[in-house]
């Protein structure tokens, strides 16, 4: 699981640099030392028009949870049913998704990681296989890695801490990697949500 050559890795490196946003740890390094749009003319291109601004947030905020447009534009349609602020309430409903909180939770490395541990049935909501990564985790639901997957080697890393998250877990999530499971404490705060996102462009860009 997430075992990739160096080939495999770079189509990543090279959308961080045109999103620029470090999608994986691995492209973190790429990021710092190339800060710009890939190409022969990456350094000098700039955004100009609202459309193209508002086309990068809307880029940048899928590449971080990994989604397709269809999955954004439901996510979109049920944020702006919500009742409260459409911008809040589009990223709050995506970081509930199951593989987002795999990834938070620091079972996994990346959001290509979790969605994987997810799609091969090693994760369990309220002792139950889920194996779809969209699945709209709600407060209270305690997520597990299942019994007969917890002796796999991404499991006995992400056990001794090797995808925890830098600084601190998140707060709406109990987490407990030792027992390789956590709990949805509560519905998240769009500011507690580590995501990079203008997401007021976002919904302007789907509201045009």
């Amino acid at each position: 699981m997430e075992v990739r050559s160096v080939n495999q890795s770079r189509p990543k490196v090279k959308k961080s640099r045109a999103l620029g946003i470090a999608l994986t740890p691995k492209a973190v390094k790429y990021f710092e030392q190339r800060p710009y749009p890939p190409g022969e003319h990456g350094r000098g291109r700039k955004q100009n028009s609202d459309y193209k601004v508002r086309l990068l947030e809307k880029q940048r905020l899928r590449a971080q949870y990994d989604i397709s447009e269809r999955q954004m534009v439901r996510a979109y349609d049920r944020a702006r049913k919500s009742g409260g602020k459409t911008g809040d309430a589009l990223v709050i409903e995506l970081e509930r998704r199951l593989d987002a909180l795999v990834l938070r939770s620091g079972i996994a490395r990346t959001i290509y990681q979790a969605r994987q541990m997810v799609v091969h049935g090693h994760i369990s909501v309220n002792d139950r296989k889920v194996d779809k990564p969209s699945f709209r985790v709600r407060p209270d639901d305690v997520v597990k890695v299942r019994e007969r997957s917890r002796g796999k080697h991404p499991f006995l890393v992400a056990r001794e801490g090797g995808y925890a998250p830098d600084g601190e877990t998140p707060r709406y999530l109990e987490v407990n990697l030792e027992a390789l499971a956590f709990r949805l404490d509560r519905e998240p705060n769009r500011k507690e949500i580590p995501v990079v996102c203008d997401e007021q462009m976002v919904i302007e860009y789907y509201a045009r």
